[in-house]
This record gives C-alpha cells, structure tokens and sequence, in this order.
C-alpha cells in the first residue's frame, strides 16, 4: 500500500497545520501531509519566516487574531473545502502508513465513524519515549474528523467535540516534541498560566496542600506506575519536568486565589 501519488485523486481531506515561529519544522511538516487534496496553515504572530516558508511549499496560510489554538484550529476548518479534517502540529509528521491508511477510511468510511484516534511516537531530546505515559498506546488524540466537528473553547487541552462513534487508526503521527530544554520552558511558562487562568475562571481555587502533594504524585504515576524509569535518563528527566509543570499550575492556582482573596480584604 502506498501513499496517494502523482496522477490519482487527492483524498478529501484538509491538513490543518497551527504554527508561530515554526520556520524550523513547517516545510517537513507540509510535506508530509502533501498528499491531501489540501493544506492549511492557520498562523499566530510568527517573527520568523514560517508564513513565506509555508507558501512556499503550497500551503495556504491564514493568520486570524490569536485566542486559543482550538479557536485557531476551527478558523481553518470552517475555511476547509475536504468533507475531513486532518489536524496535524508542526512539529509532528504523517508517516506514508498513516496517510494511505487515511485514504482508505476516508474513501470508504466504517460504519459511520466521525472520528478518528491517531497513536502518536513521542520524541523528547532526540530519543523516542515509549513509556511514561508517552506512547502511542496513551497519547491517541483524535485528530481525524468530519468538518463538522469544531475544537472546544479550553485554553489548554483543547480537544475535539463529537458525538457517536470514535475510531482507531493504526499508523502513527511522529512527534518531534522538544528539540531543547529551553523550548520545554518556554511552553511550561506559557501553558501553566494559561492553566491557571482556565482554572481559575471556572470558579476553582488553589490551595498549598495541591502544590505540595499534587507534584510527587505526578513523578510517581509517570516514573514508577507508567514505567517512565524504562525510558533511562530521558525518562527521569521528563517525570522530573512533569512534576515541575504540576507544582508551577497549581501554584500559580494559588497565587491568582491569594490576590482575590487579599483584594476582598482590602
């Protein structure tokens, strides 16, 4: 089985890619969806030249005022013109087992299955994590749908909204994630206030208990409960960086909780 070549019709699918600042992964990322009949690059603020670099491997660009990603997501999508949707990340990449497995359910269908699950190969560093929490066997979002399907509204841990029945692709998406501590960082800032700002319109407060005992908790279901210890240094480090992130959530909960609480007072 081989992936959709030149000469056939293109699958009915739209490769939904978000960016900003992607320039060092939008080429290879659009080149491995080039199969589908179309690309969509739905872009935010990039400084870099990921919006040239896009164009220039034929994808079509859009760069809508930024709220969330879903929001971002779903402005491609209502743009789409394929009756599916494949929604894939910069840093990840469609393997050819995956887009002809695409081509034939999207070709075919399965018993009126909407969605579609995808197994994800994690990379952290360089080095694929196969445990942790991390494999394909735990990291299976749905990433292929009909268009009527739209992203929630969620800040953080954005997710599809479905209804009926939900199916699982065997091929895998790869995820280049985290090419250098500094990206992990970076994200960590930016998604733990994110998480807290979420959190905290949503009428849930913080407390020094979650930020103390919440992080440990974290390190041992992804080191010892999940196997992250399998995965060597890499997976120490990741279940480290993991509790990390916890405590930096649920203390920023807190803080946004303290500074309500204080302005009452005052």
């Amino acid at each position: 089985m081989t992936v959709p070549g030149r000469g056939t019709p293109a699958p009915d699918v739209t490769a939904v890619i978000a960016a900003h600042d992607e320039s060092a992964n939008i080429v290879e990322c659009i080149a491995s969806v080039s199969w589908a009949r179309e690309v969509i690059v739905v872009e935010n603020d990039s400084t870099d030249d990921t919006v040239a670099l896009a164009r220039g491997a034929g994808a079509r660009v859009l760069s809508p005022p930024f709220t969330t990603i879903g929001a971002a997501r779903n402005n491609a999508i209502d743009k789409a013109g394929s009756s599916w949707i494949l929604v894939v990340d910069a840093d990840e990449r469609c393997t050819p087992e995956l887009a002809a497995e695409i081509e034939i359910v999207t070709g075919q269908g399965r018993g009126g299955v909407s969605a579609y699950r995808l197994k994800r190969r994690n990379f952290f560093l360089g080095r694929e994590i196969r445990h942790g929490g991390w494999s394909g066997d735990d990291d299976h979002p749905i990433r292929l749908f009909r268009r009527e399907h739209r992203y929630n509204a969620s800040m953080v841990h954005e997710h599809v909204e479905t209804s009926g029945a939900t199916g699982q692709l065997s091929g895998a998406l790869l995820h280049y994630t985290y090419t250098s501590l500094d990206q992990y960082f970076e994200k960590f800032d930016r998604y733990s206030r994110w998480w807290a700002d979420q959190h905290y319109h949503k009428g849930r407060r913080g407390t020094a208990a979650a930020v103390f005992f919440k992080p440990p908790a974290r390190f041992f279901r992804m080191y010892f409960l999940k196997s992250g210890w399998r995965d060597g240094a890499h997976g120490l480090i990741l279940a480290c960086l993991a509790a990390a992130s916890v405590m930096a959530k649920y203390a920023r909960l807190w803080e946004r909780s303290l500074r309500a609480r204080t302005s009452k007072v005052g």
